[in-house]
């Protein structure tokens, strides 16, 4: 019986022999080299400065005014489909992750009855303008520290504006455009 043991670690031992020396083999045969490059390059937004100029403040997002004048509802539909997964568009439609949309631009910042906002959007208070979706649209947690919503923000100009018209079209009476 004790032979029977003295196989089976006589194997254990051979195995992790054969282990270390197999580790050894392999970094004498293969010689790497560090990369002069990463391979993964993170993509930094329009307009963003270089890694470099780590001390610059951020620009924030443009005025939404003179963008509005050229934004399309339709292209701001197209845009909005990301949205879809946690808000719903439609008059009337039910909350899902987050509050329905419809009627949202001029709305109270707590527009849906029933929907529990964060309590960092509540304290921002006030009404959704123009300005203020285009700053909550470009960076939602810079806007309202501790805000339950996930999404990074939409940094292109263009799709900002073409969201806000979009947001603008789901309503009975639209808002007049900002001047």
């Amino acid at each position: 019986m004790s032979m029977e043991w003295n196989k089976v670690f006589g194997a254990v031992l051979l195995a992790g022999l054969i282990a270390m020396l197999a580790g050894f083999a392999s970094k004498v045969l293969v010689h790497s080299k560090p990369l002069e490059k990463s391979v993964y390059v993170v993509a930094t937004p329009e307009g963003a400065s270089a890694p470099a100029d780590k001390g610059a403040a951020p620009t924030g997002p443009a005025p939404i005014a003179p963008l509005l004048a050229a934004a399309s509802p339709e292209a701001g539909q197209k845009v909005a489909k990301a949205c879809a997964a946690c808000h719903s568009f439609d008059k009337g439609g039910a909350a899902k992750v987050g509050p329905n949309l419809f009627g949202v631009v001029g709305g109270p910042k707590g527009h849906m009855q029933g929907f529990a906002y964060s309590d960092a959007l509540v304290k921002t208070g006030g009404t959704w303008t123009y300005d203020e979706l285009n700053k909550f649209l470009y960076d939602p947690k810079g806007y309202a520290p501790g805000t339950k919503m996930t999404f990074a923000g939409l940094k292109k100009d263009d799709d900002r504006a073409a969201v806000v018209a979009y947001l603008r079209s789901l309503a009975d009476s639209p808002q007049p455009l900002p001047q």
